[in-house]
This record gives structure tokens, sequence and C-alpha cells, in this order.
């Protein structure tokens, strides 16, 4: 195979979607693809962030995770983003690492990168699929190609049946409901598959 270049970036309060993002690297690394974990930047008050116990914790824990830069986007052939919903929206925290890629997308290095993403919300329909498709949009105007698991896995109905990407319901005591973790794995193991073939065919 040849060698793809996955960066897998995540923001995560709680620490689920920072699980997906583990989950999406070691499946990506799985069918042969270097992956790399990267978080964006807190952009919540450090008093905020430490007067909640479970957003602290999450912050103690991923604190060894590097912050996405833009020379991670251009090294990486596909992008993984794994984000929780706000409002059926991006995090702003992501939004901000977005719109700072103009630089980037100004040079044309964002085209043809294969890209995916998968989101998180407290209940089934709390804005998960809302959230992933504003954020493809993004993806749309850097001409980035995307690489949606569909239904090309029985896994994907386990985990909740989104085909434009995992989405992940998490109960009252932060648990994730449904087999999760093989879906997430089988969209990292697309993404890469799709990346192979566009890096095969541009060489």
């Amino acid at each position: 195979m040849t060698n793809v270049n996955l960066a897998v970036i995540f923001y995560s309060m709680g620490g689920t979607n920072y699980q997906l993002a583990q989950w999406a690297a070691d499946g990506a690394k799985e069918a042969g693809a270097e992956a790399k974990i990267f978080k964006v930047t807190e952009l919540a008050p450090e008093s905020v962030v430490q007067g909640n116990e479970v957003w602290k914790a999450t912050t103690e824990k991923t604190a060894h995770i590097p912050e996405a830069k833009s020379s991670d986007l251009e090294w990486a052939d596909a992008i993984i983003f794994s984000v929780p919903t706000r409002f059926g929206n991006l995090p702003s925290q992501m939004k901000q690492f977005l719109d700072l890629q103009g630089g980037l997308w100004a040079q044309g290095k964002l085209v043809n990168k294969v890209v995916s993403a998968m989101s998180s919300a407290q209940n089934p329909h709390g804005g998960q699929e809302a959230t992933i498709l504003s954020l493809y949009t993004s993806m749309y105007h850097w001409g980035a190609i995307i690489a949606a698991p569909g239904y090309t896995d029985p896994i994907t109905f386990a985990a909740g049946g989104n085909p434009y990407g995992t989405s992940v319901t998490v109960d009252e005591n932060g648990k994730m409901v449904g087999d999760v973790e093989a879906a997430v794995k089988h969209q990292a193991k697309r993404t890469v598959t799709i990346a192979e073939y566009i890096k095969k065919g541009q060489q």
C-alpha cells in the first residue's frame, strides 16, 4: 500500500471525541497508514474549564496531544475530523481552526485532500448529522474529496446508521451508545483506502 498520511483532528470537552479520534487512528494504522492525532486550540476561558470537573479532566488527559497547525494539513493526504455538536453546528474551536486555513486554500494546498467527519451529542437527534454536513460545506470550498462511510458496511447501523459519518449518542453517564468503535475503524479504513486511490492516481 502507498503510505497514506492521515491527520485525525478533534475537539473534545468530555472525552468522547478524543476517544473517537483514537479509534480512528487505530483503524487507519490497521489499514497501513501513518496516523497522527491533533487537537484544536481551546478558546474557552481557563476559569470556565477549571470549573467543570469533566472538562478539566479531559484537558488534562489530552495535554500531551499537539495542537493542529496548517502544516499538519499540508502533510496529510487524508483528514478525519471529530467534534461534538453545538446547536447543530461546529464548536467555535473547530470553526476557528478551519477559518485560519485561508492561506493554504489560496495556494491550492487543500485540493484533493480526502476528508471524513464524526460527531457526538447527548441524544440521538441532537444535531450530529447537521454538524457533520456543516463541516463538509467547508470541505467543498477546499476542493477536498468527501469519504463518507455511507452504507458500505452493516456496522454503520450498529452505531446509529448515519451515512455521513459516525455519529455518537452519549448517555447521562457519559457512555457511548451502540457499537461505535467498529464503525469508527471502518470509516477510517475507508478514508485511508480512498486516499490511497487518489495518491496513486496523482503519481
